[in-house]
C-alpha cells in the first residue's frame, strides 16, 4: 500500500480502521478493561489488610467508596481507636487475586489520613464478635449451646434469646450453625478486628503520628 493510500483525510498515517487491532478481554461494570492474563493466571486469595489513619471527618467514607469504586470484593471492614488519641485502625477482610490485593494496597496509601497499611501475616491476633437472636422455645437447651461456645446471654424472654459469643471466625461460623436448631431471628456481625503477632508493630508510625 502506498504513504497516500496509507494516510487518512486528517493527514495522520496509520492503518485503516478494519485492519487495526482490537483489544481483548471483558470489560466490568464501570467500562474498566480487564486483563484476561491476570484474571486467567492469579486465583482470588483471602486476606486481612490494617490501615492506621487519622480521625479525619469522613475518612471511613473515603476508604469505603474507594473500594467501592474499585469493586473489590470486601468481607468486612471494622474501624475503631487506637492507643494514640485522635487515630483510628480499620481492617478490611478482602479476597481478591494477587494484582487485586496489592492495587488495594497502593490505592489506601494515596488516602491522605491514611498514616500506614500492611498487610497482615496468614495467622494474625484476630476477633470478632456476633449477636444472635434466637427463638426462645427451649432455654435450657440454648444456654447449653451459649456456655459450650463461652457466650453469654444479653436477653431472655418468654418468646427470644439474645447470646453474644466472640472468637476467631471459625469459632463463629460454627456456633452460628449450633443456633440454627432454634432458628435465629437475628444476627448482628462486627467484622474481624486483628493484630500482628508478637512483637511485631501492626502499623509503622513516627512521633508525629503517635
Amino acid at each position: 500500500m502506498s504513504r497516500n493510500q496509507n494516510t487518512h483525510r486528517n493527514g495522520l498515517e496509520g492503518p485503516e480502521p478494519e485492519e487495526r487491532q482490537r483489544p481483548v478481554g471483558r470489560r466490568n461494570s464501570q467500562g474498566i478493561r480487564v486483563d484476561p492474563e491476570v484474571e486467567a493466571e492469579h486465583e482470588p486469595r483471602r486476606t486481612i489488610i490494617s490501615a492506621y489513619v487519622a480521625d479525619e471527618p469522613g475518612v471511613l467514607a473515603r476508604v469505603s467508596g474507594l473500594f467501592h469504586r474499585r469493586q473489590f470484593n470486601i468481607e468486612s471492614l471494622t474501624v475503631g481507636p487506637t492507643q494514640n488519641e485522635g487515630y483510628s485502625r480499620i481492617t478490611l477482610v478482602i479476597e481478591e487475586p494477587e494484582p487485586g490485593i496489592e492495587q488495594a494496597k497502593k490505592q489506601l496509601n494515596k488516602v491522605l489520613p491514611v498514616v500506614h497499611v500492611r498487610e497482615l501475616d496468614p495467622d494474625p491476633v484476630a476477633r470478632e464478635l456476633v449477636i444472635l437472636k434466637v427463638n426462645g422455645d427451649e432455654p435450657d437447651k440454648v444456654q447449653a449451646i451459649t456456655e459450650m461456645y463461652d457466650g453469654e446471654t444479653l436477653d431472655a424472654g418468654p418468646r427470644t434469646i439474645s447470646v453474644q459469643i466472640t472468637g476467631d471466625e471459625s469459632k463463629i461460623d460454627d456456633a452460628i450453625d449450633a443456633y440454627e436448631q432454634f432458628g435465629i431471628r437475628e444476627i448482628a456481625r462486627t467484622g474481624q478486628a486483628a493484630l500482628a503477632r508478637g512483637e511485631e508493630e501492626t502499623a509503622r508510625v513516627d512521633e508525629t503520628h503517635t
